[in-house]
């Protein structure tokens, strides 16, 4: 099996993936998949894809536990989880596109939920406004099942995954034009996970701040030069 994983070096990305899947470092292999180099303008980071060897998974109690995060049952557990996947089923057949419901992960008060469809571009959206929106619907779903502490997570084609990448090098590549233009630029309306991460991925660069402006859910990020102090 295959995971991905990503550290500011290589080393801190294989220590993650061994402590999260509970291998030791013989019991995988390690595929290079992105590399940004440290320097003045960036943090950099190491994309790397971990190849399982032989079925290895670890076997001590916490090791089973965090590989269960990663591999569920993708079948319903319970009259909560049976009801949830029908409503999403339902909304989405009335919405006229075929759709296949499956659990990708469950963890504490976090349920993740994968849809196939033929039709998963329209699903996803433009900047993942209709899966927001499906997701939201979800939520309020579960609330109304006696389930509000639970969060609903639903994903297509690995869109989530896919756009968090693409923010987090969108971060880095604004913080670097503002650094050469000593100015400000405002980015993309955005949904407030993606806006938190932008923040936090610049948090830590000394010369440059961030912040939100607009109102509504989708609110744009402005990304400031400001300096070292």
């Amino acid at each position: 099996m295959t995971y991905e994983y990503e550290g500011k070096t290589e080393k801190e990305a294989i220590e993650m993936a061994a402590n999260d899947l509970g291998l030791e470092r013989d019991q995988f292999d390690v595929e290079i998949l992105e590399t940004q180099k440290k320097s003045i303008f960036n943090k950099g980071y190491v994309k790397i894809r971990i190849h399982t060897l032989d079925g290895n998974t670890g076997s001590s109690p916490e090791r089973e536990e965090n590989h269960s995060k990663l591999v569920a049952d993708p079948l319903p557990q319970g009259e909560f989880e049976q009801k949830l996947i029908e409503f999403i089923t339902n909304i989405i057949e009335k919405m006229g596109y075929d759709v296949k419901v499956s659990v990708t992960y469950r963890e504490e008060r976090k349920l993740g939920i994968k849809l196939d469809s033929s039709y998963s571009s329209i699903l996803i959206g433009r900047k993942g406004k209709n899966l927001d929106a499906l997701q939201l619907l979800a939520n309020i779903y579960a609330g109304r099942l006696g389930h509000e502490e639970v969060r609903v997570i639903l994903d297509t084609e690995n869109y989530r995954i896919r756009r968090e990448e693409s923010l987090v090098r969108l971060a880095y590549t604004t913080a670097d034009k503002v650094r050469s233009s000593r100015n400000s630029i405002l980015l993309e309306p955005m949904n407030p996970f993606e806006r938190r991460l932008i923040h936090t991925t610049l948090n830590d660069i000394p010369d440059v701040d961030t912040k939100s402006e607009g109102e509504g859910v989708y609110k744009q990020v402005r990304v400031l030069y400001k300096g070292v102090r």
